[in-house]
């Protein structure tokens, strides 16, 4: 066994000859196991909400969106959407409609962004899932019906079980004459609300959705669309199908992946993420350093053996790495057990749900805060605990010099 480490070893669990000097050794260990326990858990729990809105949006959000890069709508037929059915992976292929419109019920009214989507939308979407009253029908025979976001249908008051008052969609006319009258100006369509459903507070106050082909006949389309969304399988990556569409569609048009579509949401969640990690690494700097204040204790009260170890013929290296050892044990611990006591603490909450999101104003998706622990982040805490152990652990072993040794011999 390594002289250096063996000795050290001892040196952290012995007792020492001031009972202080134990003290600031536990407490050196406990600093740092914290600080990498709340690292951990805060890590975990920021990847937690991190999937948990992914799989929100996914349910909206398709695998990949074809837009313009300039200008707003094409024509269907500059893509040749046969060809990229046929991709290996796309399960869906939707013509998309969306326009700012106006709904109104009753004496309540709201502006939304109207979705108008193809038949493939109902079966591939996954929107089934975050229906909350009624049911995802965008069209029987030749009747159409609308699905409302949460926040829209609370805005307007809605009721899925009236079924004598519509609700009133108004578009502004694209062309023609308007005449005196300000409602001339507007298309005017009426339908009946088939289902509600909720994924985030953005899309359920923004969002409702509508067969293409009502869509087409209020915004006085065509055959134009505003995008082309694709549905791939799970199991297969998308970037190289991504790079085959791109191809395809050429350089009018862009293809966006779900992290593109909401890209300044998810900038703002890894900014997040990293600005604790940068707090919680600075607190645990700040831990860490008790390193300091404990080997040079250490240092005074195993002044003795300082000197004997050099009259037995130790150098002033091998001194030094004993009590840099050291340094690095305390880290190590420390480390060790705040990793393992944050692994115990989230798998408490992704059993149990100890602490709960729930209020009394209401629910939320999930009842627990989510948690989801990567082997990443636990490598990155282990290797920051460590470089700020390092420095901590280097600075009082260095002080040990040969003047000092032989100071120690006199």
């Amino acid at each position: 066994m390594n002289l250096a480490f063996h000795i050290a070893r001892r040196y952290l669990v012995s007792k020492k000859s001031h009972n202080i000097i134990n003290i600031i050794s536990v407490i050196s260990v406990v600093g740092v196991m914290v600080g990498t326990m709340a690292l951990i858990i805060v890590l975990s729990v920021f990847n937690g909400f991190e999937s948990l809105v992914k799989s929100l949006f996914n349910s909206f959000d398709p695998d990949l969106k074809i837009t313009l890069v300039e200008g707003k709508t094409f024509e269907p037929l500059d893509i040749d959407g046969v060809l990229i059915q046929n991709l290996p992976g796309v399960i869906r292929y939707t013509e998309v409609i969306e326009e700012t419109c106006l709904l109104k019920y009753q004496s309540r009214q709201t502006l939304v962004t109207l979705k108008g989507v193809g038949e493939d939308f109902e079966k591939f979407s996954g929107l089934d899932s975050m229906i909350v009253h009624g049911d995802l029908v965008l069209e029987r025979g030749d009747f159409d019906y609308i699905i409302l976001g949460y926040g829209v249908a609370y805005l307007l008051g809605a009721n899925l079980n009236d079924h004598l008052e519509p609700i009133s969609v108004f578009a502004p006319k694209r062309k023609g004459y308007f005449g005196a009258m300000p409602d001339q100006a507007f298309t005017n369509r009426s339908i009946y609300p088939s289902g509600i459903f909720s994924i985030q507070q953005d899309f359920d106050s923004r969002y409702s959705l509508v067969p293409l082909r009502f869509a087409r006949e209020l915004f006085a389309y065509d055959t134009e669309v505003t995008s082309i969304e694709i549905g791939l399988r799970q199991e297969v990556k998308r970037e190289p199908i991504k790079k085959q569409i791109r191809q395809l569609v050429g350089e009018r048009f862009v293809v966006k992946d779900r992290y593109e579509q909401q890209e300044l949401l998810y900038k703002i969640m890894r900014s997040e993420k990293l600005a604790i990690f940068l707090i919680l690494t600075f607190i645990l700097f700040i831990a860490t350093f008790n390193t300091v204040g404990t080997l040079s204790m250490l240092i005074l009260d195993k002044k003795k053996d300082i000197a004997v170890l050099h009259s037995m013929g130790a150098n002033e290296k091998l001194i030094k790495r004993i009590f840099f050892t050291e340094g690095l044990l305390i880290s190590l611990v420390g480390a060790l057990l705040g990793m393992l006591l944050g692994t115990l603490v989230c798998c408490v909450q992704i059993r149990f749900g100890i602490v709960s999101l729930q209020t009394g104003a209401g629910s939320f998706v999930v009842d627990a805060y989510p948690v989801e622990m990567l082997a990443s982040d636990f490598l990155y805490v282990f290797l920051v605990v460590m470089a700020i152990g390092l420095p901590a652990a280097w600075f009082p072993a260095n002080r040990i010099t040969s003047a000092y040794l032989k100071q120690r011999l006199a």
